[in-house]
Parts: C-alpha cells; sequence; structure tokens
C-alpha cells in the first residue's frame, strides 16, 4: 500500500471509531480489550495519534514521550479525539514526503512509516470500538489486512524487543486462504524471523482469511483454523505484546504503543493553557509497568469497582491452554494444558 492509501484509510477508520463510540456510548465495555470502557479506548487512541504528529510536525529525530491521558469524559471526550484525528490526518497530508524524523520500524520514509502504523493502529481500535456494538464490526479489505500482517510479523517481530521466542525451535506457518500470501515464522531463543512462501514443514499451521488472521494475529478474535501443535500457537498468545499501537519504551528507544500499558499520566484539558494548545506533547509523566497490550481501566470510577463475574469468567477463559504467569488475577491452576488441546477453541484471544 501507498502513503495515500495509508492516509485515506487512516482517515475512514478514524471517523469510523468515534461513530462507533459516540453509539455505543462512554460507558460501554470493550469486548476485545477486557477491563477497558470505550473511553479508555478514546483516551487512548486521541493520546496516540497526538503522540504521532507530534513526530512529523516538529519533526523530532529522536523519542520524545507522549502527552498523557486527558481527563476528559462524554462529549467533550469524544470530541477531544475527532480533533486529535483530525489534525493526524492534516499534518500527515501536509507533510513533505521527505520530512525528517524519528521512527521505529523499518520503512521507505518516515513518513511512509507514521502513515502505515497510524492507519493499522486506527483500524485495530475501530474494531474494538465497533466490538462494543451489536452488531458485526464492519469488514476489514484483503489488501489492508495483508499489509497489517506484514507490518506485524517483518516490522515489530523483527525487533530485538520482541518476546516471542522459545527455547527450543518451533516454526509457525501462517497462510492467508484467501490470497496468495503465506508466511513462516521460525521461533528460537533469538527473535522471530519471518520469510514469505511455506516452504518446509511447520510445528503449527494458522489458515483462515487474511483479515480474520490480521486480528486474530492481533489477539482480537479466536484463530481461524489450527492444525499441528496448539502449544505453538498459545506461544504466539502468551508472549505477543500486541494494542495498537504501539508505544515507545523511552529507555530502549523503540515503541509499541498496542503493546504497553499507556501512561498514567493525565492531561486536564481544562485550563484556558491546555486549552489553547491541545497538541502539545507534555514532558510531566509517571513510571510506567510492563504489562499486557491494553491497560486496566485508568478511570477511577472504574479502575476501583470489584470485577464483576461475568468479566472474570470471559478472563479465566481468554488464559484458557496458556499459563497466566502474567497476570497475577488468575490461578495458573486454572488455565488447562495446551498439549491436551488441539483446536483453535481453546486460544481465545489474550486481553489485548
Amino acid at each position: 500500500m501507498e502513503i495515500a492509501e495509508h492516509l485515506q484509510l487512516l482517515d475512514i477508520e478514524g471517523r469510523l471509531l468515534a461513530a462507533a463510540a459516540e453509539r455505543a456510548g462512554i460507558d460501554a465495555r470493550v469486548p476485545t480489550c477486557p477491563g477497558w470502557q470505550i473511553r479508555d479506548l478514546l483516551r487512548h487512541t486521541g493520546m496516540v495519534h497526538r503522540w504521532a504528529a507530534e513526530f512529523v510536525a516538529r519533526e523530532h529525530t529522536s523519542y520524545h514521550p507522549d502527552g498523557g491521558l486527558p481527563d476528559l469524559d462524554g462529549e467533550p471526550l469524544l470530541d477531544w479525539f475527532r480533533e486529535g484525528h483530525a489534525h493526524l490526518v492534516a499534518t500527515l497530508t501536509k507533510a513533505p514526503s521527505d520530512v525528517a524524523c524519528w521512527a521505529f520500524l523499518p520503512a521507505p520514509t518516515p513518513l511512509a512509516f507514521w502513515a502505515r502504523r497510524q492507519a493499522h493502529e486506527t483500524t485495530v481500535h475501530r474494531v474494538d470500538a465497533q466490538s462494543a456494538l451489536t452488531t458485526t464490526p464492519d469488514p476489514i479489505a484483503r489488501d489492508v489486512a495483508l499489509d497489517g500482517i506484514e507490518e506485524l510479523l517483518f516490522g515489530f517481530h523483527g525487533r530485538k524487543k520482541s518476546r516471542v521466542r522459545s527455547d527450543e525451535p518451533r516454526v509457525l506457518r501462517i497462510l492467508a486462504t484467501d490470497a496468495d500470501a503465506a508466511w513462516t515464522v521460525r521461533i528460537s531463543p533469538d527473535p522471530p524471523t519471518t520469510e514469505r512462501g511455506a516452504a518446509g514443514d511447520a510445528d503449527c499451521e494458522l489458515a483462515g482469511p487474511a483479515a480474520r488472521l490480521y486480528l486474530s494475529l492481533w489477539n482480537r478474535l479466536p484463530f481461524p483454523s489450527l492444525t499441528g501443535d496448539a502449544s505453538v500457537a498459545a506461544l504466539w498468545r502468551e508472549r505477543r505484546r500486541s494494542p495498537g499501537a504501539d508505544r515507545p519504551d523511552a529507555r530502549a528507544g523503540q515503541a509499541s504503543c498496542s503493546s504497553i500499558r499507556p501512561s498514567t499520566a493525565r492531561c486536564s484539558g481544562r485550563t484556558s493553557a491546555c486549552r489553547s494548545r491541545p497538541f502539545d506533547v507534555r514532558q510531566t509523566r509517571t513510571p510506567r509497568r510492563s504489562s499486557l497490550h491494553m491497560p486496566r481501566s485508568t478511570s477511577p470510577s472504574f479502575s476501583r469497582r470489584p470485577m464483576r463475574r461475568d468479566s472474570a469468567l470471559w478472563l479465566r477463559w481468554t488464559c484458557a491452554a496458556i499459563s497466566c504467569t502474567r497476570n497475577p488475577d488468575v490461578p495458573s491452576s486454572a488455565a488447562p494444558s495446551a498439549s491436551t488441546s488441539r483446536t483453535s477453541k481453546s486460544l481465545a484471544p489474550r486481553p489485548c
């Protein structure tokens, strides 16, 4: 996909996300991101949009922290999200093709990187927003899904910080049944390596339509079809640090906005000075803790509530077939052994 196509996708998906959020309501739970409500999704995605726009607008050539989550709710939060999304689209559209700024994945140019990354960031979170509705989320075009799978496998998991590793060498095959596309992922104690094609044997094969694979690999859906050793797919679910979008680790100088917990730092957005500088990246930060891709809600009204029974059962199910060592709320004894199950039904998506 070209830059213009990514920008068009970013524009459309952001509008769809806002529309779905408005229809669902700010308090609606997001099934694809357990523990999140629509307000958390808007705060996170809107913050990422502003963070991305700053690199291109100000031509930052090194990592800069984001501006934190806004202390907004209701209609003002929706307006804030729409404003930031429009600003990002306009910034990337007006930027010169040779703009020099920081990026964290390989790309022909920094502008190509940010257009692609934010297009997929917003697409996945649009699906999150629409999952809060009673209707089925809008479909994802095959070419978009194929491009997103390539970014995930060759970009995110081509980095040294990828956690998809195994002491014993394993081979994961990913096959798009609606396209002439396949990928072979070799997992070892080192970062995984991916090559296009289906040459050689594989320990586990994931097959299905490109759009379904795209969302499954981002831990939004169960795998459409699984053959072979289910523990290899379980390894992906357990070790894959996926949101969005992926947020940076300042110390590593790399980023993954969907992979770690967003900062708990907040910008109130209530003072005239803050409203007059809606896109400034604020430097005040609180330490982040490494966690799963999606955080628990940072909304005080939600985060202090006891876990509802249905939420606890959903979380227990999502941890099936893996050892939930990263979630202290779920005992490892609750998860059945992956070796006893060879179907994708046992591999429900991890909490974002």
